[in-house]
């Protein structure tokens, strides 16, 4: 959902699903409960009146906090619970296809980071509607809150999403709207840009005013039902723009003030690697291009290739700690990572799934650390003994895996079909 910039609330900061889902989801996630309101709202019409006459003073203040002029007035206002949860719905459907959403769901149950029973359009859309609390749109440069939260609970909200009316105003947020299919890690690490700075701007915004926290805690009650629930790499995966990003736009402030992160969006960060490694955005190494040749035929007769993406090391270091359950292991592991491709294939029988992880390595030590890491991943997760690295089928319960390392890069593939040569299909990968 890129085309909006939502408020959401409850869960706090922590560090997948996959990465074009994430960067589409901003859903800034903070206390660990859901926000209601105790005691009785305001009719709708004094709290709209309310809120569009703070949205002039909150923008004011965050145009001299954030360092960046106001251009034009943001037109505000509340919108009922059905009324957001619409629009949500809305962006959601316009910006994944179903075609798409049946892709990811397929690749997280064959990855086996949800069960066999998850259905990840109802997760989305429920996880959203429960969260939202405000959004920004800026194809209308419009900004909207919740009708049923507390005007002083809402002032932090608000100064998150007019950061985002500035942004938009100064740097152009609609490029969000229209990234390119197939580059997900670099939008998660421009969204990770874009939530971080307003995440922090609001941070600065909060502690001038610790009456607000007060208010805030005040409207808190309950938990959130949907996210606790949520598979733990989609949860996690959830708060990365705010958390990860958050810390990554710190860092450019404590070292170059406001100037420093207004700069970044004329530089965007490329990749999840230089949201986690710093030294790498300062150095502004490029992710490597991988490609994955056509293996279609070579899986079988009415076998076809669904979607294809880019992990990241963010995804990867997702996809290995789920089963490592290691967090260090598994961010050491991530930490070589120079480029990947993936692909998910469908063929003709009900639960025929097939998909290729394809990355390249700084060096051939990382691919190894790698390669291994997901060895043992694979051990804990079918309950196997750890096979050796090389071109060969492991036989699991779900099917044939394989996984070789060439020199710098790692070739695994998941749910090999039976009829379909092993050996063969990593010959195809690796020319």
């Amino acid at each position: 959902m890129a085309g909006l910039f939502m408020y959401a609330r409850n869960v706090r900061y922590s560090p997948s699903m996959p990465n074009r889902v994430i960067a589409g989801i901003v859903v800034l996630l903070l206390a660990g409960a859901t926000l209601g309101v105790r005691g009785q709202a305001p009719a709708a019409g004094a709290k709209n009146d309310a809120v569009v006459a703070a949205t002039a003073g909150v923008l004011t203040e965050m145009s001299k906090l954030r360092e960046l002029p106001v251009l034009s007035p943001t037109k505000s206002g509340t919108q009922s619970r059905q009324a957001i949860e619409a629009m949500v719905v809305r962006a959601l459907d316009a910006q994944t296809t179903p075609a798409q959403m049946h892709a990811t769901e397929l690749t997280l149950k064959k990855l086996g980071m949800v069960g066999p029973d998850f259905q990840f359009r109802p997760f989305v859309r429920a996880i959203l509607t429960e969260q939202v609390a405000g959004y920004y749109d800026p194809k209308t440069r419009e900004f909207y809150v919740a009708d049923w939260i507390d005007l002083d609970a809402q002032k932090p909200v608000m100064a998150h999403e007019l950061t985002h009316a500035l942004q938009d105003q100064h740097f152009n947020l609609q490029r969000m709207s229209a990234w390119p299919h197939g580059d997900a890690d670099a939008e998660l690490a421009a969204h990770a840009l874009v939530e971080g700075d307003a995440t922090l701007a609001m941070a600065h915004y909060a502690f001038a005013h610790p009456e607000l926290l007060a208010a805030l805690a005040g409207s808190v009650s309950g938990a959130s039902e949907e996210l606790s629930r949520a598979p733990r790499s989609l949860r996690e995966g959830l708060v990365f723009p705010f958390d990860k990003g958050m810390a990554w736009v710190m860092r450019l402030q404590q070292r170059g003030g406001w100037a420093a992160v207004s700069a970044a969006f004329s530089k965007m960060p490329q990749s999840s690697e230089q949201i986690l490694h710093p030294e790498k955005y300062d150095a502004y190494e490029p992710p490597i291009k991988v490609t994955i040749p056509p293996i279609e035929e070579l899986l079988g007769r009415g076998w076809s290739r669904l979607d294809e993406d880019v992990q990241g090391e963010w995804g990867y270091y997702s996809i290995l700690d789920e089963f490592l359950k290691a967090p260090d292991v598994s961010t050491a592991a991530a930490a070589g990572w120079g480029g990947d491709r993936y692909a998910v294939y469908e063929g003709p029988a009900s639960g025929d799934v097939c998909v290729v992880l394809l990355s390249t390595w700084d060096t051939p030590a990382d691919a190894r650390e790698f390669a291994d890491a997901y060895a043992r991943r694979s051990a804990l997760r079918y309950g196997i003994p750890q096979a050796p690295i090389g071109p060969d089928a492991w036989h699991t319960k779900d099917g044939d895996i394989a996984i070789d390392q060439r020199g710098s890069r790692v070739a695994i593939i998941e749910g090999i079909p039976a009829r379909a040569n092993a050996a063969a299909l990593m010959a195809r990968l690796w020319q």
